[in-house]
């Protein structure tokens, strides 16, 4: 049987979003979309959070400020994707979606988000550096509702017995500096994720940018020099060979020891740094030659998905401008622990925790991993890329011919 244009389009979704067509011949046994008495839809990745949490409220206040009453429905990130794609080709996606930001141009191009143009959704008080994560062919789609990113949190003990001072790090040369007195102190050095998976490349972006690489040349100079950074911590005991399989939160286990000088991670680790024993300390990651890196951007976008009924996506946008507006995220954003993507409530976030001025630093730095318009592109670029780093620090190939080999294999994925 032939597809349909917008069937292709969903098939093409599914593929870029790792699923299959099949799926989508069955009920996802949710519904979605406005209901017949009029109740909204709000699906979102936060099911730790509950009917009673400081997010399902404001959602719910939210839906009574648009003048209708919302149901939300919570799913784990990784069924999100694929629950939306099917609902959207049986027309029963929901009103509001809050999604993942490299998933939002997959969504786009299969035709399920509406773009703010259409809905009166309005991105305008955000920064723009996260809004690009949700740029496509011209058009904006959804607001970023906070974010998150990497740094460097540090163990003041350990350093302090190695005699360096955090503030000296400033580029590679002088980090490395640092880890060879952490190692001569008979100290460990770093840690971080590296696992084969999106988890390692977004944690190897940091430094992949910050040696001026571009996603677009994998097997560029300034990429072979970020791998070799990488692989030389390795082959001088300064981080593990657990990092090879770390996740973010083993290699954040490994930093909790007290035994680490440093670990890459992120935001979402705040409450476990308090929590931790020693003195913490975090800063930026340092680009190669100085400077604050352009780290990844991690967060979520309100977007609206098409409706068959304008007034609906009209209504679901007011909802959406709800939760994201400089009123509203303040609170919403600590219960996520983001960065918000307002600056006005950034300096607000400051003013209560003045330890997040690095962390709003590095959000005004980071980047959207699906912009420059890489859009779908991004996860055939990226899966080559962690198997090149992969590839290097397990010494199965050089760096420079890891990385050769996956611009090869990114320039040939359809």
């Amino acid at each position: 049987m032939k597809r349909s244009p917008i069937t292709q389009r969903f098939a093409v979704a599914l593929v870029a979003a790792g699923l299959t067509l099949s799926a989508c011949s069955s009920s996802t046994g949710d519904a979605g979309g406005t209901t017949a008495d009029g109740t909204f839809a709000v699906w979102d990745p936060y099911p730790q959070f509950d009917g009673g949490s400081q997010w399902a409220k404001v959602i719910e206040n939210c839906g009574t400020q648009a003048g209708v009453k919302v149901e939300r429905q919570a799913y784990d990130t990784s069924d999100l994707t694929n629950k939306v794609l099917l609902a959207a080709q049986q027309g029963v996606a929901p009103n509001v979606l809050v999604v993942d930001n490299p998933v939002v141009s997959t969504l786009a191009e299969a035709g399920v988000l509406k773009a703010n143009q259409d809905t009166g959704l309005d991105a305008s008080k955000a920064s723009p550096n996260l809004v690009t994560a949700a740029e496509s062919d011209g058009k904006t789609y959804g607001v970023p509702i906070g974010a998150n990113t990497l740094a460097l949190y540090y163990n003041k003990a350990v350093l302090t017995a190695a005699g360096v001072d955090p503030a000296s790090i400033k580029d590679w040369a002088s980090l490395d500096a640092a880890l060879a007195k952490v190692a001569a102190a008979g100290k460990k050095g770093i840690t971080f994720s590296a696992i084969g998976t999106e988890e390692g490349t977004f944690q190897f972006l940091p430094w992949f940018w910050g040696a001026g690489a571009q996603l677009t040349d994998l097997s560029s100079p300034q990429a072979v020099a970020a791998v070799e950074l990488w692989k030389s911590w390795l082959d001088k005991g300064y981080a593990p060979n657990s990092v090879i399989g770390n996740t973010q939160t083993t290699s954040w286990q490994e930093f909790a020891t007290g035994e680490y000088a440093f670990a890459e991670n992120g935001t979402w680790q705040l409450g476990n740094a308090k929590k931790a024993g020693f003195e913490y300390g975090v800063i930026p990651i340092p680009s190669r030659t100085g400077g604050v890196a352009p780290a990844p951007t991690g967060g979520e976008f309100v977007t609206v998905p098409a409706q068959d009924d304008k007034d609906s996506e009209a209504t679901a946008a007011k909802i959406a401008n709800c939760l994201t507006s400089p009123d509203t995220v303040l609170a919403t954003d600590t219960a996520l622990t983001y960065v918000s993507a307002v600056a006005s409530v950034q300096d607000q976030q400051v003013a209560a925790q003045p330890e997040l001025q690095v962390w709003v630093d590095a959000v005004k730095s980071a980047k959207g991993r699906t912009g420059d318009n890489l859009g779908t592109r991004y996860p055939r670029i990226s899966q080559p890329l962690w198997t090149a780093v992969q590839a290097a620090l397990t010494a199965s190939k050089a760096p420079a011919d890891a990385l050769k080999d996956a611009q090869a294999a990114a320039a040939s994925a359809k």
